[in-house]
């Protein structure tokens, strides 16, 4: 009795959150539609670009700001549409692009003939130099291109400045996704020297009084920036001209630049650039508590990401386990396909298949959210599909004998007599995947979810420090999996009590 019990509580839980789930699916999509009646149109962009694009904590509210972000606000405005701003790792734009996710990329692109074959491009609208940054320290051994010769460089995956430091012969390349990251690889002496944007160094070098901008100067590297429509766009193709030949007969292009670098740096608020680099930086604590809402937001993203993913693939999970036990081979086939395929390919493909493939072969646009829940789901299931049957085999062959002498149907015995023990017996295996999805949840953020990981990003951005806000998220990951672990483990020794009653 205190079995059937459990199962049917057991069973009203699973509906209810299926049914929950469900319906934020269904009505995410219709509730987006509604307000989006009126003209929009999207930018793509990686707001870690300053001056370009970046986040600023403006009157308490996170802001994405920058001279891009003020000529996209105009273009929007010049063709009378709501302006949406979606945040992408950069080498993931021309993707979203092509997907039709967004409209165009604003975000300090250099129109290469590779880049032309799949996207159109504007007219340039700016015109910036590459520089050679490097720690402070070394500033002097390197003052011309050949002396960086076999040196380790740091660059922005997917950038022109990765085309720049190819060329450098015998250079070691470390591509990473953020200028944070870039940052971080120099102060810790991963990278010998890095190769940006001039403006954006500025920024960086004003924030880290530990790094400088050497001397050397980059062979034709005046680089044009443009802005990145889908091919044959040209109705909006031509709306971005118009504005942009308009920007730039007033200089309005500069001043929105210069803007934004005094923006960036603070000296808006009566500081200069010298009495900024002297100012101490905060420290781990003061970071936390500062953006402690940051964290917050994304500890909310991350759990319920996470309990999504283990709920909608405990479902699946159960229902592949049970094919791939059938006795029809066509099933046994199919699950065990199903479960190899997820099983032998990275989360980050299928994330980006779900995302970005889906939307272009079959025009299906999942929000990121959704494309997180799916991705995470279905990677769980697999793996949950093999604890299943671990267990279900697990299961006393006995038992099924017995059930169905007693004239019980194979789905009856299933449901009433093997499952339950079966999920009984598996259960801190399905805690320990509900941990795992905890921290491999972190790979949504690639795609914009604001996870907590997304958010230790934005906290990078804005303070400059590359590693605390990650050791910040780090120790909150810890806290929820360890909490989540004591949790699992009172729930195990209470099922062993009441095995032994």
């Amino acid at each position: 009795m205190e079995g059937d019990k459990k199962l049917k509580v057991c069973k009203s839980l699973f509906a209810v959150c299926f049914s929950v789930l469900i319906v934020f699916l269904a009505v995410a999509p219709m509730a987006s539609a509604a307000q989006d009646t009126g003209k929009k149109v999207v930018v793509g962009l990686s707001a870690d670009f300053a001056p370009y694009e970046f986040r600023k904590n403006i009157n308490g509210k996170d802001e994405i700001v920058g001279s891009d972000v003020e000529i996209a606000k105009r273009v929007a405005a010049d063709m009378g549409a709501e302006l949406q701003i979606q945040d992408i790792a950069f080498d993931s734009l021309l993707p979203a692009l092509d997907s039709g996710r967004i409209d165009m990329i604003i975000s300090g692109m250099t129109p290469t003939d590779e880049r032309r074959q799949n996207v159109d491009f504007s007219d340039t609208y700016y015109i910036s130099r590459q520089v050679i940054v490097t720690r402070a320290e070394d500033k002097t051994k390197y003052k011309t291109m050949d002396s960086l010769k076999g040196a380790a460089i740091g660059v922005q995956r997917g950038s022109i400045q990765q085309d720049i430091a190819e060329g450098i012969q015998g250079a070691k390349l470390s591509p990473v996704d953020k200028v944070s990251d870039i940052m971080l690889q120099l102060e810790s002496n991963r990278v010998d020297a890095a190769v940006m944007e001039g403006p954006v160094a500025e920024g960086q070098v004003l924030n880290h009084p530990d790094l400088a901008i050497t001397d050397i100067q980059i062979p034709d590297s005046d680089t044009p920036m443009a802005i990145a429509v889908q091919k044959g766009n040209t109705e909006l193709l031509g709306q971005i001209n118009k504005t942009l030949a308009e920007l730039k007969a007033n200089d309005e292009i500069d001043q929105f630049v210069q803007a934004a670098f005094k923006l960036n740096s603070g000296e808006t608020d009566g500081e200069t650039a010298e009495q900024i680099k002297d100012k101490p930086k905060p420290n781990i604590f003061q970071i936390f508590w500062d953006y402690r809402n940051y964290y917050w937001q994304g500890i909310q993203y991350t759990l319920f990401l996470s309990a999504m993913g283990v709920l909608f693939g405990f479902i699946i999970g159960l229902i592949v386990s049970l094919l791939r036990l059938s006795q029809i081979s066509v099933f046994r086939w199919l699950a065990m396909t199903y479960i190899e395929i997820l099983r032998g390919t990275p989360m980050l493909v299928q994330l980006l298949i779900i995302h970005y493939g889906i939307a272009q072969a079959f025009n299906i646009n999942f929000t990121v959210l959704e494309s997180g829940i799916i991705t995470l789901s279905i990677n769980s299931s697999a793996y949950l599909a093999e604890i299943f049957r671990a267990g279900i085999q697990g299961v006393d062959r006995g038992q099924t004998e017995a059930a169905r002498s007693l004239g019980m149907s194979y789905g009856a015995t299933m449901r009433h007599i093997i499952i339950p023990q079966a999920i009984k017996s598996v259960l801190p295996a399905i805690g320990n995947e509900f941990v795992v999805i905890i921290k491999e949840s972190s790979i949504v953020s690639f795609i914009g979810v604001a996870d907590l990981m997304f958010q230790a990003q934005a906290v990078r951005s804005i303070t400059y420090s590359a590693l605390s806000p990650l050791i910040i998220a780090a120790a909150i990951y810890f806290v929820m999996t360890f909490i989540l672990s004591k949790l699992l483990g009172i729930v195990e020794r209470r099922l062993s009590a009441s095995d032994q009653r």
